[in-house]
């Protein structure tokens, strides 16, 4: 990966030796365990004896909400080599289940049900109505095995205990790793297997990047450079960050990375219990598309946001533009290809931030590949927990979520009454 900052990186007086200390620490820590668990190769192994044993399945259905569904998402509209029928049962939306359910045929499918807790109301509901038609099309509950895979908790989970009471093959989660952080270990590793995603070059692009990361000479590291370059740019308050990569492949990467960003970074308490109402907001977007939809705003509206510019410099593929048709617009592109008019205006948009002044990190990749995918991964939840430190809040937990769940399930007890 390359880096390039607009405006350019300066000197600045935060304590960078503290951050990078407090970085080592997380990331040595038994309770955290994200940087970790691309070093556990029995966690790929496992995934690769289960894909071995199911791999004549025609469709795979995650049945997961948040990290247990958008990392495998991303991975999978970016990556997939093959035409495995997937879908995500992602939402508690019935009309939206009853499209997905009813083009499938649900005997040539795998299900898998991914909830580290293993007791989260939206995925167990999933999983619920999965059962339900399996057992009315003739499946005896003794054949679930044959249809369900689990991911959850090792030690503690009503998942587990499910699992073991039906047979069905349960993936370990790492307790020490949270949902929005879970991508490289079986939640989003099995999806990728069965999509013919080469997962071995998946983890070696993570961990290519480490060194990178923990540099030591803190001038030259990457990730305390673009920490000090967000902490800065927040501070003349640039506190929105924009996700564009210009590649419809990696779109749903913003996606991810809402998550990863606003649920780790939105707090209301400090590390000391101080009401600060912290956070970043994200906001996803693509090119070229969105040069025709959020661009007006990025460039000509308030001086809030912090533009997160990603290339892919070599396309897999590509077009020739070259035709006889009488149109001067068509003559002028012409002698091009299709990947020379994405470089130009992702080019004329890095021209025009500048001149608006409208601050960007221009991140270039070199091929929408697994290596790239790795690294990018790692790089943004590094990134992710090197702000906490920063922001001084806790990246790793998620109070804001509980307290809808309490209202949420005493509505339920409310109508049961």
């Amino acid at each position: 990966m390359k880096f390039n900052f607009s405006p350019e990186l300066r000197d600045t007086d935060f304590p960078v030796q503290e951050w990078f200390k407090s970085f080592n620490q997380v990331i040595d820590s038994s309770a955290t365990g994200f940087f970790r668990v691309t070093d556990r190769s029995e966690l790929l192994q496992s995934c690769k004896e289960i894909h071995e044993k199911f791999k004549h399945k025609k469709t795979f259905v995650q049945i997961g909400i948040g990290g247990s569904s958008l990392g495998p998402e991303m991975l999978i509209s970016a990556l997939q080599k093959n035409d495995v029928h997937f879908e995500f049962i992602n939402n508690i939306d019935p009309d939206r289940i009853h499209d997905q359910l009813s083009k499938i045929n649900l005997k040539e499918s795998l299900f898998y049900v991914v909830s580290k807790s293993g007791g989260t109301a939206e995925t167990m509901s999933g999983f619920a109505i999965v059962t339900n038609l399996l057992l009315e099309n003739g499946v005896a509950e003794s054949e679930l095995k044959n249809y369900f895979v689990f991911a959850t908790d090792p030690i503690k989970s009503e998942l587990l205990n499910l699992g073991n009471e039906l047979d069905v093959h349960c993936l370990e989660v790492p307790s020490n790793v949270g949902g929005r952080f879970s991508v490289l270990t079986p939640v989003g590793l099995l999806p990728a297997l069965f999509a013919g995603i080469d997962c071995d070059k998946l983890l070696k692009g993570a961990n290519d990047l480490k060194p990178k990361l923990l540099d030591e000479n803190l001038s030259e590291n990457i990730l305390l450079q673009t920490a000090c370059w967000l902490m800065d740019l927040k501070n003349k308050g640039r506190n929105q960050t924009v996700m564009m990569p210009y590649s419809s492949k990696l779109r749903d990467l913003g996606f991810w990375f809402v998550q990863l960003w606003a649920e780790s970074l939105g707090k209301k308490k400090s590390l000391t219990g101080e009401d600060v109402f912290e956070g970043l907001t994200p906001i996803p977007g693509y090119g070229a598309t969105d040069q025709h939809s959020q661009v007006q705003l990025f460039m000509e509206g308030p001086h809030d946001k912090v533009m997160i510019m990603l290339q892919v410099e070599k396309f897999d593929n590509d077009y020739s533009l070259q035709n006889k048709l009488n149109s001067p617009r068509l003559q002028k592109l012409a002698p091009h290809n299709l990947s020379d008019l994405m470089e130009a205006e992702f080019i004329g948009s890095l021209m025009a931030l500048k001149e608006q002044e409208r601050p960007y990190l221009h991140l270039q990749v070199p091929r929408n590949n697994e290596e790239s995918m790795g690294a990018m991964i790692l790089f943004f939840e590094s990134l992710t927990a090197i702000m906490g430190s920063a922001l001084k809040i806790n990246p790793f937990d998620q109070p804001g979520v509980e307290l809808g769940k309490i209202y949420a399930f005493a509505r339920l007890d409310e109508r049961n009454t």
